[in-house]
Parts: structure tokens; sequence; C-alpha cells
């Protein structure tokens, strides 16, 4: 449960300023940063940047993951973004992505950073939690659906 755990509304963006991907990982880094969840705002999004050069983290359904290992957390650090009028992530199925986690670990504690992967690709199965995270107005809200409230 490490994803429902971290996830507090101060984390949440509803909608998403961006409109390009690399402006969303902008966006998503900076809300952790203004949280006060890592040390080096700059040291984040390269480590996201770089691992996005490796493949898209756009996955299918409107779910993008960007994720990266970096000294500059000291533990696992995740953001939510929604963007209801959908961005290119480059998704596996070709369709803009409406809803972001962005996924920050320290390079010697994967097991948080594989746990909430898990947990994402878990609750995106559901296409109707999705939906409602997706129409949802407030960080609040989107939230309280993670937890199930």
């Amino acid at each position: 449960m490490a994803l429902i755990e971290s996830i507090e509304a101060s984390l949440v963006r509803v909608p998403l300023a961006a409109t390009d991907k690399e402006g969303a990982i902008r966006e998503l880094v900076g809300m952790l940063s203004e949280a006060g969840r890592v040390s080096d705002r700059e040291a984040v999004l390269r480590a996201v940047l770089a691992r996005e050069t490796l493949g898209s983290t756009g996955l299918a359904d409107g779910i993008a993951v960007p994720h990266g290992k970096t000294d500059a957390v000291p533990d696992l650090a995740i953001a939510v973004g929604v963007a209801p009028g959908g961005i290119d992530f480059g998704a596996l199925d070709g369709q803009p992505s409406r809803l972001f986690f962005l996924i920050v670990a320290p390079p010697d504690k994967s097991g948080p950073h594989i746990q909430a992967l898990s947990e994402i690709a878990r609750l995106s199965r559901s296409k109707a939690l999705c939906r409602a995270i997706v129409n949802a107005r407030e960080p609040a809200d989107v939230v309280g659906l993670l937890r199930g409230d």
C-alpha cells in the first residue's frame, strides 16, 4: 500500500497546467519539491527524463507512470496529476495520457518503488476508478478515490 499511504492532497494536481510530456514531468517534480520531498529538484528531473529516454512510461488506457531513481530523495516519493484533455506521452496504445503517477525512489530502495508500480498496475485495471479520478475536480477527491473513501 505504499502508493495510497504516501498520497496527500498537496501531491495531487487537478488539472495539470502542462500540455506536453516534459512540462507534465516538470510540474509533477515541482510538486514534490514544493512539498519538501526532494533535496535537489534538478537531479530528480534529470533522473526521470533520463529514464524516459529509455522508452516511454506512457502505458495504455490513459495512464502514464514516469519514474526514476536518484539520491535526491530519501524515500519513495509520488505525485499524481490529472490532465482531462490528455497529453501525448508516447503511450503504448497511441492514446493521450490523462492520469499521471510520478514515482521517484533512492537507488538502494527498489522494493517500495516496485510495490508502487504494482499498485498502480492494479488500480489501472479498474476503468471506473480511473474515469472517476480523471473527472475529479479537487486534489482531495483524488486522494479519497485512491483510498477508497
